[in-house]
């Protein structure tokens, strides 16, 4: 319907340097009761200069690395290059996408021109080191490294915090002294006045307790008594 305006915005490039593709998403006059839908997929493309790629696969013999493209692969046109230190790169006769290279006896640097119609699209870089090489940075372990770091400093952060309470006590060791001392006199104090509570309420208790009153019996024995001594009496 051209009588309706059409919104339109764009998708998250596939990549973040070099070639790629997103997606036109229409936000207005879609079909049905859909609120957005996808118009069409089409090219991106961001920096040039994409840094030092990751190999595709690798063995201890040789390694494959690629360079930045999207299909089709053929067309683009790729130069490879060797980078020699201090010197002029030198240019490899190979020119399809994914090179092969064989370890040295030394780490070599490569680079990937990815170009079109001779304009530069995508630059990328690897780095091929030796069986040698290889066969140590496998051996290590990020993740154990992180945690030794870890376990390091933190026993680093509690000897330094025990360093500074042995201090703390050393130059206050006077009030330490008596700040134990206190609470060893408040603990003994207590102790006592509890005890001195137990036998006030044991005293308290025998007090109370009702005093036995003379049987009958023992009333009439007496009095027989005093009839047969009358002289103990007198």
């Amino acid at each position: 319907n051209a009588t309706v305006s059409k919104e339109v915005e764009f998708g998250v490039c596939t990549v973040t340097c070099g070639i790629g593709i997103r997606e036109v998403i229409l936000t207005n006059g879609c079909p049905g009761s859909e609120t957005k839908c996808i118009v069409r997929v089409e090219e991106c493309r961001g920096p040039v200069d994409c840094g030092w790629g990751r190999p595709i696969s690798e063995s201890l013999a040789s390694v494959k690395i690629p360079c930045i493209f999207i299909p089709p692969e053929n067309r683009f046109t790729y130069v490879w290059k060797m980078l020699i230190p201090d010197q002029q790169s030198l240019i490899l006769p190979n020119d399809s996408a994914i090179l092969e290279v064989h370890r040295d006896t030394h780490p070599v640097a490569f680079q990937c021109d990815t170009r079109e119609n001779n304009e530069l699209i995508a630059s990328v870089k690897y780095t091929v080191y030796t069986t040698a090489e290889l066969e140590t940075r496998r051996l290590r372990r990020p993740d154990t490294d992180i945690v030794l770091v870890f376990v390091l400093i933190t026993g680093v952060i509690v000897c330094v915090g025990v360093i500074f309470a042995l201090i703390f006590v050393i130059l206050h060791w006077g009030a330490v002294k008596a700040f134990w001392a206190s609470k060893i006199g408040k603990g003994s104090r207590e102790e006592q006045s509890s005890s001195q509570g137990s036998r006030i309420a044991s005293g308290s208790a025998l007090a109370s307790a009702p005093t036995p009153t003379p049987s009958p019996s023992q009333i009439d024995t007496t009095g027989q008594e005093e009839e047969h001594f009358p002289e103990w009496n007198n």
